[in-house]
């Protein structure tokens, strides 16, 4: 898998999301991927090898290491960063379909109206570069990609801590599958070291949930705040109606109350 590749994609989502959004990506790649690809995997790479129990019997070291890690944490951890990364990858095809819109938009409006290659080149380019407003439909298609990211790693965090019982590695593990001949006791090699970056994992993985619970509050707020202002300016429009409504029933009045005084306007009457 090409973590680059996934880099790529998600850069186009960085520049149309908030300056949290763009905090937690660079969380996502520094703190998460860079170190499972560069570090954690190095140390993952002895659990089978040097997984060594006090017997010799066929079969048992592979049913006792099956038992203690039915899932290896660096697939563990693979998987969530895709399920993580997946509905930023939302936000961009939602991105990419209204420039679309847009990109047709603006050529069919050039040929329409004769208009100059150079002037349309211009304006795609923009087009191109212009940040979208997380406003309308984005807002939705954001906001949902926040609220599955953080069922997703909720959801891996509480997988692995239920499935190792907790996030210490032990380094002792006692074991009694079949074809175990009785209880076996079978050690895992560098303990402390694999402790310090499951804890680390899950630290970043803490992290990045703080981050969308900030950015999820932060996008709530401030579409409440665009409602109160339309609210607000909605009330002073019809606010201005009326006054303007009542001051000319009120030059009507006051006409009326002239015309009754003035002899020669009643003549007319």
């Amino acid at each position: 898998m090409s973590w680059g590749a996934l880099y790529a994609q998600l850069g186009g989502v960085n520049k149309h999301s908030t300056s949290l959004g763009k905090v937690w990506l660079s969380v996502l790649f520094i703190f998460r991927i860079t170190i499972l690809v560069l570090a954690a995997e190095s140390v993952w790479g002895d659990e089978q090898a040097d997984f060594t129990c006090n017997t010799l019997q066929p079969g048992c070291k592979n049913v006792c290491y099956d038992h203690f890690f039915p899932v290896s944490h660096i697939r563990l951890w693979c998987l969530q960063l895709i399920f993580v990364s997946t509905p930023a990858l939302l936000v961009a095809m939602h991105v990419a379909y209204r420039k679309r819109g847009d990109k047709r938009h603006i050529i069919a409006t050039s040929l329409r109206s004769g208009g100059d290659d150079r002037v349309r080149e211009v304006d795609l380019e923009v087009l191109k570069n212009k940040r979208l407003p997380i406003t309308g439909p984005l807002w939705w298609t954001y906001t949902s990609s926040l609220f599955f990211r953080l069922i997703f790693e909720g959801g891996f965090m509480y997988a692995l801590y239920f499935i190792y019982a907790g996030f210490q590695m032990p380094r002792l593990v006692k074991c009694e599958q079949w074809p175990c001949p009785n209880q076996v006791d079978c050690f895992i090699s560098r303990p402390t070291e694999k402790t310090v970056f499951t804890i680390f994992m899950v630290a970043s993985s803490a992290l990045c949930m703080v981050l969308n619970v900030a950015e999820l509050v932060y996008l709530i707020v401030k579409a409440l705040m665009r409602c109160s202002s339309r609210m607000s300016k909605r009330r002073a429009y019809h606010r201005s109606d009326h006054v303007t409504l009542d001051k000319a029933l009120l030059q009507n009045k006051k006409n009326e109350t002239l015309c009754v005084t003035d002899s020669s306007c009643n003549k007319n009457v």
